[in-house]
């Protein structure tokens, strides 16, 4: 694996050492509701999916709990690559931290298309296995679509709708949503490839061949912001999807959205990065 960037903030606020991690966690995972790996986390996941073990596990839950919960520390403090290596010692078990760290990564600090879409779709394929041993954990649904999607932005919307990634995309969110209906993140993300799908092939064909219309994009959007409205990527992607369905007739609220998202305090390198994000598009 080739050096990855370096997260390119200050990032002192989101080390999270020690207990932090464990008093800080509520807001930080509000948006994808992951649990806290604590060892009777672990204990109870492997009990009911023991392959998702790593190969090499010696059955010390509290030692494969400090990994988990370092992978995640290296994610919310920008080190994206470590998170993933961590991530990978734990089995699939830390099929989450891997694969959140790596569709960040690659969405905004690799600035090399080709292996931009190289991480989405090693994310993909690692939450497609994670799905096939753990079909009840909504993260695994959720982050194959988060990668899957990135990965069709990359490609062009149009082009991945025409290779039926679309579909993968909507079932995997709609698995997220019946599993976990707060989850602020796939409501995000499902409202987002509505809108889309809206903006690439218009309203009635959207609406007859993915079931997509602006009231269900709106529907979700809101849905995320009362969830998690201190998350700035809410306010970003209702923007832009409110852009994607409107044009210039609402630019006022999609202006809105971006300067609350501007406005709003990071929790993580995550935040950090959607903030500057939204900077650079108003300049």
């Amino acid at each position: 694996m080739s050096k990855w960037n370096s997260f390119p903030h200050d990032n002192t606020a989101f080390m999270f050492e020690g207990d932090k991690l464990l008093e800080e966690w509520p807001e930080l995972h509000r948006g994808d509701c992951v649990e806290f790996p604590d060892a009777d986390w672990v204990r109870q996941s492997l009990e009911e999916t023991p392959d998702a073990a790593p190969e090499d596990f010696d059955g010390d839950y509290s030692a494969l709990a400090d990994i988990i919960q370092d992978a995640w520390r290296c994610y919310h403090s920008g080190d994206f690559q470590q998170a993933t290596v961590l991530a990978g010692q734990c089995g699939h078990l830390a099929h989450a931290p891997a694969n959140k760290a790596a569709g960040i990564y690659a969405t905004y600090l690799e600035p090399d298309e080709d292996i931009s879409r190289a991480c989405f779709l090693d994310a993909v394929k690692r939450a497609e296995a994670a799905i096939d041993i753990m079909p009840d954990d909504p993260n695994s649904h959720y982050f194959h679509a988060f990668n899957l999607g990135r990965y069709s932005q990359s490609i062009s919307i149009v082009k991945a709708l025409s290779q039926g990634l679309g579909g993968k995309i909507q079932a995997s969110l709609e698995n997220a949503l019946y599993l976990q209906p707060e989850h602020a993140d796939a409501n995000i993300a499902l409202g987002a490839y509505y809108a889309e799908v809206i903006e690439k092939v218009g309203k009635m064909l959207g609406k007859l061949t993915y079931g997509a219309t602006p009231a269900k994009a709106i529907k979700h959007f809101e849905r995320a912001l009362e969830l998690a409205p201190e998350a700035p990527i809410a306010h970003i992607e209702y923007g832009n999807g409110l852009y994607l369905l409107y044009g210039d007739d609402r630019l006022d609220e999609v202006t809105d959205e971006y300067v609350k998202a501007t406005e709003l305090q990071p929790e993580d390198a995550m935040a950090k990065l959607d903030i500057e994000a939204a900077l650079a598009e108003m300049e």
